[in-house]
C-alpha cells in the first residue's frame, strides 16, 4: 500500500449541521487496508483520520465474484448516497448526489438480468437486494463504482460503505462492503466528493 500517498491527500443529530456547514477541502484518496492478523478486520485512512471498520467475509481479493464475501482490490470512484429520511431530517454531510431511501429501493445482484449491479425498485422480479432494512446498517450508504462502468456479469455487485455492526471487541465481517461505526462514517463523510477515489488494498 502507498501510505504516503494516501497521507499526503489533505448518531446522525444536531451537531452534524455545524459540521456540515465548515468548508472542509474533500480528499483525492482514501485507502482501506487490512488489518495485521485479520482477513476482515481493516484500517482506513483519509487525510488525518485513521479508522477501523470492516471489510468482507473473505478479506480483500483482486478478482472477485458474486456472492464470493470478498470487498474488491482496486481502486473506485465513489457514485452516490442514500439515507433514511424517516430517521434523519437533514441531508448527508458529503459532496456527493444523495436521495432519500424508499422502501421500494433495491440492487439487482441477479447475474443473468439486464440490471444485474444496478438500482431497481421493488417487486422486481430478479433477485434484488432491499436497501429499505429494519435494522440500521443502511441508515447512511455510499455507493462504490465497482463493477458499474462497464459492468462484467458475475464480478459482483452491491459494493457500499455503510454501518457496521460490532462483534465483540470488532465487527461483523460484510459480504464485499467497507463498515464503519457510525460516528466515524459521519466523520468521514465531509471529506467525500465527486473526485475521491477509494483505494481496497492498494
Amino acid at each position: 500500500m502507498r501510505r504516503g500517498k494516501c497521507l499526503k491527500a489533505g448518531r446522525f443529530f444536531p451537531m452534524m449541521r455545524r459540521a456540515a456547514s465548515r468548508k472542509t477541502h474533500t480528499l483525492k484518496h482514501i485507502c482501506v487496508r487490512r488489518r495485521p492478523g485479520s482477513v476482515t478486520a481493516g484500517v482506513l485512512q483519509a487525510g488525518h483520520l485513521t479508522l477501523i471498520c470492516a471489510l468482507g467475509r473473505s478479506g480483500i481479493k483482486v478478482i472477485k465474484r458474486e456472492g464470493d464475501g470478498a470487498s474488491p482490490r482496486g481502486v473506485w470512484p465513489l457514485r452516490e448516497a442514500f439515507f433514511r429520511g424517516d430517521r434523519r431530517k437533514i441531508r448527508l454531510p458529503v459532496r456527493l448526489p444523495q436521495r432519500a431511501l424508499k422502501e421500494t429501493d433495491g440492487w439487482c445482484d441477479a447475474v443473468g438480468d439486464r440490471n444485474y449491479n444496478r438500482y431497481v425498485k421493488h417487486p422486481y422480479p430478479a433477485s434484488a437486494e432491499r436497501l429499505w432494512r429494519d435494522d440500521w446498517l443502511y441508515d447512511a450508504i455510499i455507493v462504490v463504482g465497482y463493477n458499474d462502468l462497464p459492468r462484467s456479469k458475475g464480478a459482483g455487485s452491491a459494493i457500499f460503505m455503510h454501518l457496521a455492526r460490532e462483534e465483540g471487541a470488532g465487527f461483523q465481517a460484510t459480504e464485499g462492503c467497507i463498515a464503519l461505526r457510525r460516528r466515524d462514517l459521519m466523520r468521514l463523510l465531509p471529506l467525500i466528493g465527486r473526485k475521491t477515489r477509494l483505494r481496497i488494498g492498494v
